[in-house]
């Protein structure tokens, strides 16, 4: 009787662990969550930090000539008025030390 009664009361505790465990709101979905959760806000802290960075761009081009300037010079290639441009050209293997002939 009472290993029955035993056995009873042990299905009764695992029928009532299984939701707490693998249910809908169970454990490991908190944890899938709370993983999910924590991705997110890096992804979130990432994006802030693009975005910061990109609005401190945008305030220097509407307040300052500088960075207009840079832009233009870096990315569009321009140049101001009375400056000379010179532009320095690598020929192909001139970087490397001249090799000695085989004898």
């Amino acid at each position: 009787m009472s290993r029955v009664l035993t056995l009873v009361f042990a299905g009764l505790i695992l029928l009532l662990q299984y939701p707490l465990w693998l249910g809908k709101g169970g454990w490991m979905r908190v944890w899938d969550l709370d993983r999910q959760v924590g991705a997110q806000q890096k992804v979130n802290l990432d994006l802030q930090k693009r975005n910061n960075g990109l609005e401190a761009e945008v305030r220097d081009l509407k307040n300052g000539l500088g960075a207009i300037e840079e832009r233009a010079r870096f990315e569009l290639g321009m140049i101001k008025e009375d400056e000379i441009f010179f532009q320095v050209l690598e020929t192909p293997g001139a970087s490397a030390p001249p090799r000695a002939a085989p004898q």
